[in-house]
């Protein structure tokens, strides 16, 4: 947000500079904005924007507000050797990141408790999901979600041709882009596998390379109490959750998100998406 108050216009500025000359128009645009001894403050206006947080946490405003599209574009993108495993510092918030939706079974129901405890998370959606449900993605982007790219039909990328891995990446990439203005700036390869092409493709759309510390095993549809027990006991700073949104049947997933969830905010844990240049 960039302060209302209005700003002295240009033009007055020059015209002041013509009639004063250069040393007064110097003072106009370099003068302190404080009052004079013996003067008056000048008119309040609305405070400055605060400045955002080196790590923002959960139950900060949506992530749209601190970087627009055109400056995501702009940001140099790594080609990394491995993805991104945990947060760095040893006092970061944990990420809670979903792969494989949305689902319109599965995501709304998540989305509900994310944001009832005020938590954002990071969701890799695969294309083919992506392309029928743009209000779900809008919804992500409006509830402060980052959405990051998990190709297009979850291949396994270090088998597949450079044109394969490329299209993969692209179409997600272009779905995205066309449900919520932007794309993706995070992608995560399916079942984790990276190889050197893999990296160098997702850089050049643009992306880097996001991976996870802590399995919920929750693709497995182990139980309840499997899933509860490997979060909570992975939990710590830095680390990076894998839950899934889709893919099968997750209501396992939504049920212990219930428990864990709001326990770890209350053991303390805080929860945020990456941002780039941070990690």
């Amino acid at each position: 947000m960039t302060n209302d108050a209005p700003l002295v216009p240009r033009r007055f500025l020059l015209r002041t500079a013509a009639v004063l000359g250069a040393a007064v128009t110097t003072r106009l645009l370099t003068a302190d904005p404080v009052a004079e001894p013996g003067g008056t403050l000048p008119a309040a206006g609305p405070p400055p924007a605060a400045a955002v947080p080196a790590h923002p946490d959960h139950r900060l405003r949506p992530l749209a507000g601190y970087a627009t599209p055109e400056t995501a574009r702009r940001l140099p993108t790594p080609v990394r050797t491995k993805p991104v495993l945990r947060m760095p510092g040893a006092a970061h918030p944990m990420v809670l990141t979903f792969d494989d939706g949305p689902d319109p079974r599965y995501t709304p129901p998540i989305l509900d408790l994310l944001r009832r405890h005020h938590v954002r998370a990071t969701f890799f959606v695969c294309g083919e999901m992506a392309d029928t449900q743009g209000g779900l993605l809008r919804r992500m982007v409006d509830e402060g979600h980052v959405i990051g790219n998990h190709s297009w039909s979850h291949p396994l990328l270090t088998r597949a041709s450079t044109a394969v891995v490329r299209a993969e990446l692209e179409r997600t990439s272009e779905a995205v882009e066309r449900a919520v203005g932007r794309p993706p700036q995070w992608m995560r390869a399916p079942y984790g596998a990276w190889n050197r092409r893999v990296f160098r493709l997702g850089a050049e759309l643009g992306m880097d390379a996001f991976a996870w510390t802590v399995d919920s095993l929750d693709w497995k549809e182990p139980g309840t109490r499997t899933i509860i027990d490997q979060v909570l006991g992975g939990a710590g700073p830095g680390v990076i959750v894998l839950a899934h949104d889709a893919g099968g049947d997750r209501s396992q997933t939504v049920t212990a998100l219930r428990t864990w969830l709001p326990r770890l905010l209350a053991d303390g844990h805080r929860f945020t998406v990456p941002v780039r240049g941070e990690v």
